[in-house]
């Protein structure tokens, strides 16, 4: 436990101190916008290439945690579908919080991988991320689609996060070489990625929501939190998974809701201040539930 501590703490730390700073207002809007394009265009598509071209891949336990990844992500939408009678009445609610069952952040994946194994954590966790991101950004486009268009091939092919991804494995998978200046520069990048990363996820959260809502936001939570996660380690384990790959598939089904699901419904004219609430809500318990889920990997 004191392992975990060790691990989650500066993660937590660096999330409320960002809530914190955006709260006394010391850095203004356009500060943070600027932060986080920093962080998800240059600082972390660097972190990814660098982390995965300078390693080789283990395709077999890797592949494997990929059709998990896939399982557990099609058990989070399941889950999330699973509401959709109770919103009925408000398809528009149903469409902006769906993806909320399944969406994950990757700043604290990377950190908390980091954490645990290091840089071979952080190329587990990238390798699984970058096959299931684009699972992901579909479902959640076509949940919003009734309600705006996104060029949904063109947002894919223009990920940073994706194509850092790919890009690394094909140069690893190549076996060229990566001169010790071009890493060193990608890994000095990369160093200011997972706390600027933190920082602007602690002020990107948000807790208001109305109370008629408070039921539903409560579901999402709990699937996310607790039932994605548990459908992950079941499947790792039936899989075979272990040391990085099988930690890096359950923390990654046991995240909280990344903030960019409500930028893509304010984008797409969803209901932003619902998925928001559940995005800052979900992140403030995960504090609490992914010590948890180390725990039951021996943590």
């Amino acid at each position: 436990m004191s392992e975990t501590v060790v691990v989650l703490f500066p993660i937590v730390a660096l999330i409320a101190l960002g809530h914190l700073l955006k709260r006394m207002g010391m850095l203004g809007p356009e500060v943070w916008r600027g932060i986080e394009a920093l962080v998800y265009y240059v600082l972390f598509p660097a972190l990814l290439f660098g982390t995965l071209a300078s390693r080789p891949i283990d395709l077999g336990a890797g592949g494997t945690m990929i059709l998990v990844g896939f399982g557990f992500m099609i058990g989070g939408m399941l889950l999330g579908l699973a509401a959709r009678p109770l919103l009925a009445p408000s398809p528009k609610a149903f469409a902006s919080i769906f993806q909320c069952s399944f969406r994950f952040n990757t700043y604290i994946g990377i950190a908390l991988l980091g954490g645990v194994f290091g840089a071979d954590g952080i190329a587990a966790f990238a390798l699984l991320a970058g096959f299931v991101i684009p699972l992901a950004n579909v479902a959640s486009v076509w949940a919003l689609a009734r309600h705006g268009r996104q060029p949904i091939l063109r947002e894919l092919l223009r990920n940073p996060f994706i194509l850092a991804t790919f890009t690394g494995l094909g140069w690893s998978a190549l076996g060229l070489p990566l001169p010790d200046l071009a890493l060193a520069t990608l890994l000095f990048l990369g160093e200011p990625a997972l706390p600027l990363g933190l920082l602007a996820t602690g002020a990107g959260l948000s807790f208001l929501m109305e109370p008629r809502q408070k039921a539903l936001v409560g579901y999402f939570i709990a699937a996310k939190l607790l039932g994605v996660p548990a459908i992950a380690l079941g499947l790792a384990l039936l899989a075979g998974l272990q040391g990085e790959y099988l930690v890096a598939a359950v923390m990654l089904a046991a995240l909280p809701p990344a903030s960019s699901a409500y930028i893509l419904t304010t984008r797409m004219g969803g209901d932003g201040p619902l998925v928001a609430a559940t995005v800052g809500t979900a992140t403030l318990i995960s504090a609490l539930t992914l010590p948890l889920w180390l725990a039951a990997l021996g943590f």
